[in-house]
């Protein structure tokens, strides 16, 4: 009798890791084939590969949970305990969640990449510069000051962003370095013996 209890969990536990692995497998494989169509940096890549190594472990630590037998209605409450103190600490800092959410919206549907120059829109700062890196939680934004700025996924995807194209850098040129431009129209005007 205990035999076939362990036998059986034993089964079903082993079928839940296979399909959790071949899971995991088939998103890696998306998600860097996308990273390669679409020239996703390499390490923004890897964070979203981490992502999906944390969702398998979660999801075959449950099942393992729920296949050797523990008690759904105990099981039940002790998970509401834990949601609700993780829901309140959550709650005060609602926006660690959001912007996590955000930086794996920004992987998949974000219109611009690293090293795209970017003005977001917003009313209190006029923040724009080139993309350095999309982290986790924020954006890193270089000004043309040599400012670092963090800004967060979760308004990045709330604000209006414009995007500058290399063919509209010389406009970014005459607003920022005036005198840069001026002295290339002397050169073009005085030609070199």
């Amino acid at each position: 009798m205990l035999k076939d209890y362990f036998i059986s969990h034993g089964i079903q536990t082993l079928c839940v890791v296979v399909f959790l692995v071949l899971l995991r497998w088939a998103l890696i494989l998306v998600t860097r084939r996308f990273a390669r169509k679409f020239e996703r940096v390499e390490h923004r890549t890897g964070l979203i590969v981490k992502h999906i190594n944390y969702a398998t472990i979660f999801l075959l630590l449950l099942s393992a949970i729920l296949i050797w037998g523990v008690d759904f209605k105990n099981f039940g409450s002790v998970i509401l305990s834990v949601f609700a103190v993780i829901g309140i600490g959550f709650f005060a800092q609602w926006s660690i969640l959001s912007n996590i959410t955000s930086g794996i919206i920004m992987f998949f549907i974000f219109p611009y990449k690293i090293g795209d120059y970017i003005k977001v829109h917003d009313k209190e700062h006029d923040y724009q510069g080139i993309i350095d890196d999309i982290k986790t939680f924020h954006l890193i934004i270089k000004t043309d000051k040599g400012e670092t700025i963090t800004y967060p996924n979760s308004l990045i995807l709330q604000k209006g962003v414009s995007v500058l194209k290399p063919d509209e850098m010389n406009m970014v040129d005459e607003l920022f370095h005036p005198e840069i431009v001026e002295d290339d129209k002397n050169v073009k005007e005085h030609p070199i013996d």
